[in-house]
């Protein structure tokens, strides 16, 4: 089938493309699209080249799929142009997460939601995608009251200049544009922009994409999300707050069998995740699995994940194998 990628060019594009090439993604024609400055640029899929095209020519070649990763303005302005064509948008930005009339997948929670009407699909933030993850399975278990959730986000997740930054910054450059702040050896408490409430919008996506995802607004969710000067991969520190009592055994082994979920918790051996072993990685990593003593029913937990692989463009494509499977693609 075509497959069309918008915002080839960027990171998460470009491992959409690897993924769609690693997963062997039945795909007859790739479509790269992205805006004018970038028309006429080549990307590279399963040893061919292929050249990239604007949006209004991308939409002229009917596409069956389309994997959307342009940001929220473009994505509110072209995802309806390609799902009037008659393709599937698989969107990665915020616009229309939270949009009533669209779904919002990750496909081992709540891939059974979508229909064959749906052809603007929304992909969550990374941060939310590999929280649920873990907390689905748990939640259907022992039931979930509230979430409290600390992030350590890497600078990939804002783009590759937020990389080049990091990296020219380790080289000794003080200039910065992409951060209020010099990111390394640093820690910012700040992702995305400030609320009115006082909390940025990316701890409000994590809040609010956690409940629709999970089907239940009852799950209270806060959050404080922080960029840490890693190059790639989030990490989660989370404690979640029961209806029913656990034993942390039987948490261990429910998450073990949850697919997509790798459990890493040997503290006798140092064993937990890290980012760099959850690197170029789709699954979800798990650890530091203990009972908060400070009230009662509370576990807390530690979880990674390669952000643009599993937070990003994994599930995009996860959704996009699930679309094949039913026929709808």
């Amino acid at each position: 089938m075509k497959v069309a990628i918008v915002g080839a060019t960027g990171l998460v594009g470009s491992t959409m493309m690897k993924i769609l090439e690693d997963r062997n993604f039945p795909v007859s024609e790739l479509i790269p699209v992205a805006s004018e400055k970038s028309a006429g640029q080549t990307v590279n899929f399963k040893s061919r080249d292929y050249v990239v095209v604007t949006p209004d020519v991308a939409i002229s070649r009917k596409p069956a799929i389309a994997l959307f990763s342009a940001g929220g303005g473009p994505s509110l302005t072209l995802a309806p142009l390609f799902a009037a064509a008659g393709c599937r948008v698989i969107d990665n930005s915020s616009a229309w997460r939270m949009d009533k009339t669209k779904k919002l997948i990750v496909p081992e929670v709540n891939g059974h939601v979508l229909t064959k009407e749906d052809y603007i699909i929304a992909n969550p933030n990374c941060s939310t995608i590999q929280m649920v993850m873990v907390l689905n399975p748990l939640h259907k278990k022992y039931g979930i009251k509230r979430v409290v959730v600390s992030t350590y986000q890497s600078v990939s997740g804002t783009g590759q200049k937020a990389v080049k930054e990091l990296m020219d910054e380790r080289s000794g450059s003080t200039q910065h544009s992409v951060y209020p702040y010099i990111i390394d050896l640093n820690v910012i408490p700040h992702i995305d922009v400030f609320q009115d409430n006082g909390y940025t919008k990316e701890e409000m996506k994590m809040a609010l994409e956690t409940c629709k995802i999970m089907g239940d607004n009852n799950i209270r969710v806060t959050a404080t999300a922080v960029r840490v000067p890693v190059i790639g991969g989030h990490s989660e520190s989370v404690n979640i707050e029961f209806d029913h009592d656990f034993h942390e055994s039987d948490v261990r082994e429910l998450l073990s069998n949850q697919p997509g979920v790798i459990v890493v918790d040997n503290p006798a051996m140092n064993g937990y995740p890290m980012p760099l072993d959850a690197a170029g990685k789709d699954e979800v990593f798990v650890g530091r699995i203990r009972r908060d003593y400070s009230q009662p029913n509370t576990l807390n937990c530690w979880i990674v994940a390669d952000n643009l692989r599993k937070g990003a463009a994994t599930n995009a494509v996860q959704i996009a194998k699930l679309l094949v499977n039913n026929g709808w693609g």
